[in-house]
């Protein structure tokens, strides 16, 4: 009885530990003794399965974006300055437009500095109805989950081993890279931020896609404002 009680009250506590706490009390009784009645009382001790609550997670398939600002794409791209320092660039687009609204440059970026970078964005622009994001520390913070939940923006995880899930956050960053990354060398982290910035204006304003009939992102948007007024969030 009193090995169920203590058992039950520190349901964390193994056969071993509920032994030292029987000798202290008084009761003369061996190990071997302990381990067997704790055992019929079927008290083992199960591994617990960490899982980190995610408040904002979106189950199932994302819905297909009919205008902007209903969903977004996030991921991260990395490179380093002529010394071999490396940074980071967080990159966001949006899933119908292929515009970007930010490309936050960084030696270190954490979920409080993609939070910051989402906060900055939201001054300007609205905040769209989904992210998708893959499974990186910095995406499955408490800081990102929160400003999700706080900001009503689902985050849609990808599904593990399914890069394609993102694909075109992919195809940005390979456009990032193709088009900026490679053709520049960095001497420090501010002309990074200089030229990257420069990029994505050039991108938004001046850079047709063929997906969007030959329009830039921001011609493409204009295009639709007329019939799309409101933006509709899932």
């Amino acid at each position: 009885m009193r090995i169920r009680d203590i058992a039950m009250s520190r349901p964390r506590f193994g056969y071993e530990r509920i032994h030292v706490l029987l000798r202290r009390e008084g009761w003369h009784v061996n190990l071997k003794r302990v381990h067997r009645l704790y055992c019929l009382e079927g008290l083992q001790v199960r591994m617990r399965v960490r899982r980190k609550k995610h408040m904002s997670l979106h189950r199932g398939p994302a819905p297909v974006p009919t205008a902007p600002g209903q969903r977004w794409s996030m991921d991260f791209v990395h490179d380093q300055l002529v010394n071999g320092q490396a940074f980071r660039v967080l990159t966001v687009v949006d899933n119908w437009s292929r515009e970007s609204p930010v490309l936050e440059v960084g030696f270190r970026l954490t979920g409080s500095s993609v939070v910051e970078a989402l906060g900055r964005v939201g001054k300007t622009v609205r905040l769209p109805a989904s992210i998708t994001v893959d499974h990186g520390t910095e995406f499955t913070s408490r800081a990102l989950d929160f400003w999700a939940w706080e900001n009503k923006v689902q985050l849609d995880f990808t599904r593990p081993g399914k890069p394609t899930d993102n694909g075109l956050c992919g195809s940005f960053n390979g456009r990032l890279r193709d088009e900026c990354l490679n053709t520049h060398e960095f001497e420090s982290l501010e002309q990074a931020k200089r030229i990257i910035e420069a990029w994505r204006r050039d991108y938004n304003d001046h850079r047709p896609h063929g997906s969007l009939g030959k329009l830039t992102p921001s011609e493409y948007v204009k295009s639709n404002q007329v019939r799309l007024p409101e933006v509709a969030r899932f």
